[in-house]
C-alpha cells in the first residue's frame, strides 16, 4: 500500500517535503485540538492564527532569499520595530498636523515611507556585506542591537498611539473583506490555479517534455481548488460577535434586524500575504534577479565568473528583506493598533526558524516561498497551541528552539537521502 501511495505522489510530482510540512501542521494541529478540549481546530482561532502569522510569514519570504545566498539577517526584528515605531510617529504625531485628522492620504504615505525606509536601511546593511565584506552574521547582529535602541529612542520608550483608522485595517483585526468578496477570492484564484495547470501543461509538450497523465493533472487540481475553497469555507465560518453588530448598527443610528448576522471574511492582512507569496514566488522563478540569487547560493565563485555581480545583488537581496520586514511592521502595528518598542522582539530567530522549517537549506542556493510560509504557519500553530493549553513562555521558547534543531537535522538527512547538495 505504501508502494502504491509513493507511486500516485511520484506521479502527481507533489514535492515530499510540501506534504511533511503539511503533514506536521495537520498532527500539531489535531494534538492542540484535542489537548484544548475542541477549540484549535475551530473558525475563531484559525481566523486568529492566521493574523498572528502574518507578519512573520512575510519576513520568512526575504529570508529564503537571504539565506539562499548564504547570508542570515538578524536585524529584523528590532528593524520592524524602528519601521513600525517611526510608522507611528509619522501617522500620530507628524501627518495629521499637516494633512488633517482623518486625512486618507495618511496612511498611504506612512505606508510608503516606512517601505522606503526599511529598504533604505536594508540595502545599506547589504552594502556593508556585498562591498565592504564584512560577514553579514556581525553586520545584522550590530544591526539587531542599534535599530532596537533606536525604536526605543523614537518615542523615549513609549507606546504611540492610536493609530490611523485606515492604516489599522491593514492588520486584519478590523480590516476584512466580507464573505461574498472571500468567495469571489476564492474562485478567481481556483480559476487561474486551473489556467496555471493547463498552461504548463501546454508549454511542457510543446518543448516534448514528459507530462503527467491526464488523471493526474486533474486530480492534482482537484486537491488545489478543494484546499482553496475549504479554507475560504472555514474562515467565512467565523462569525462577528453579536455585540460588534449592535455596535455598528449603533454608530449609524440604526436598529439592528433581528437574527442579522454577519462573517469576517478573509483578513486585509492575509490578502497581503497571498499578494507577497505570488510576488516573490514569480521573482525567484521567472525573472533574472530570482535566478541570479539561486545562482549566487548555489555556488558564488561560477556565478561571479558568469558575470553576476554578486555584490550589488546583495545589496538588492537586503534591500528586498528590508522592504517585506517593513510592510510586515506594518501588519504588526496596525494588528495591534499601536506602536511599541518592543514591537518585533524575537522575531528574527522565528522568521529563520520558519525558512528552515520550510527547506531553506542553510549552506545556500535551496529555498521555496511555499515552504517558508508554511514553516511560518507551523511555528506560530505551535507557540499558540502551547500558549492555549498553559505552557510557560520560557518553556516555549526551549520548545521551539529545540523544533529548530530538529527541523535542520531533519533536513540534512533529506538532503543525504535525496542526494540534494
Amino acid at each position: 500500500m505504501s508502494n502504491g501511495l509513493g507511486k500516485i505522489i511520484k506521479t502527481l510530482q507533489i514535492d515530499t517535503r510540501l506534504l511533511g510540512m503539511i503533514g506536521a501542521f495537520i498532527v500539531i494541529s489535531v494534538v492542540f485540538h484535542i489537548a484544548t478540549g475542541g477549540t484549535f481546530l475551530t473558525p475563531r482561532n484559525l481566523f486568529t492564527l492566521t493574523l498572528q502569522t502574518a507578519s512573520v510569514a512575510v519576513m520568512a519570504t526575504g529570508m529564503v532569499f537571504v539565506i539562499v545566498t548564504r547570508n542570515i539577517d538578524l536585524s529584523i526584528g528590532s528593524l520592524l520595530g524602528v519601521v513600525g515605531m517611526i510608522m507611528g510617529v509619522i501617522q500620530v504625531q507628524l501627518l495629521p498636523n499637516m494633512l488633517g485628522f482623518g486625512s486618507p492620504a495618511i496612511w498611504i504615505i506612512t505606508l510608503v515611507l516606512g517601505v522606503a525606509l526599511g529598504a533604505g536601511i536594508g540595502a545599506f546593511q547589504g552594502w556593508l556585506v556585498g562591498y565592504m565584506v564584512i560577514p553579514s552574521f556581525i553586520v545584522t547582529l550590530g544591526g539587531l542591537l542599534i535599530w532596537r535602541g533606536a525604536a526605543w529612542w523614537v518615542s523615549k520608550g513609549t507606546t504611540i498611539s492610536p493609530l490611523d483608522p485606515n492604516f489599522v485595517m491593514l492588520g486584519g483585526a478590523s480590516g476584512t473583506i466580507g464573505v461574498t468578496a472571500s468567495w469571489i477570492l476564492a474562485a478567481v484564484g481556483s480559476a487561474l490555479t486551473v489556467w496555471f495547470l493547463i498552461n504548463t501543461r501546454r508549454k511542457y509538450v510543446s518543448h516534448g517534455f514528459a507530462v503527467k497523465p491526464l488523471w493526474a493533472e486533474y486530480a492534482l487540481g482537484a486537491i488545489l481548488v478543494g484546499a482553496i475553497c475549504g479554507i475560504t469555507a472555514i474562515i467565512n465560518a467565523y462569525m462577528i460577535p453579536t455585540r460588534i453588530l449592535q455596535r455598528r448598527f449603533a454608530a449609524e443610528g440604526l436598529e439592528m434586524p433581528e437574527g442579522y448576522t454577519e462573517a469576517y471574511g478573509f483578513p486585509i492582512s492575509v490578502l497581503i500575504v497571498i499578494a507577497v507569496a505570488i510576488a516573490m514566488t514569480i521573482i525567484a522563478k521567472k525573472t533574472r534577479f530570482g535566478r541570479y540569487v539561486f545562482a549566487m547560493g548555489g555556488n558564488p565563485d561560477a556565478a561571479e565568473l558568469s558575470g553576476v555581480n554578486t555584490r550589488l545583488l546583495t545589496v538588492k537581496v537586503f534591500a528586498l528583506m528590508g522592504a517585506l520586514t517593513a510592510i510586515a511592521a506594518v501588519i504588526a502595528s496596525a494588528r495591534l493598533g499601536s506602536a511599541g518598542s518592543s514591537l518585533g522582539e524575537l522575531d528574527e530567530l522565528r522568521v529563520i526558524a520558519a525558512a528552515v522549517i520550510g527547506g531553506t537549506a542553510l549552506a545556500g542556493g535551496v529555498g521555496t516561498i511555499y515552504g517558508a510560509i508554511l514553516g511560518a504557519l507551523i511555528m506560530q500553530a505551535l507557540v499558540s497551541g502551547m500558549g492555549m493549553v498553559g505552557v510557560d513562555s520560557p518553556l516555549q521558547n526551549m520548545i521551539v528552539g529545540g523544533v529548530l534543531i530538529f527541523a535542520v537535522w531533519v533536513d540534512i538527512l533529506y538532503r543525504r537521502k535525496t542526494g540534494d547538495s
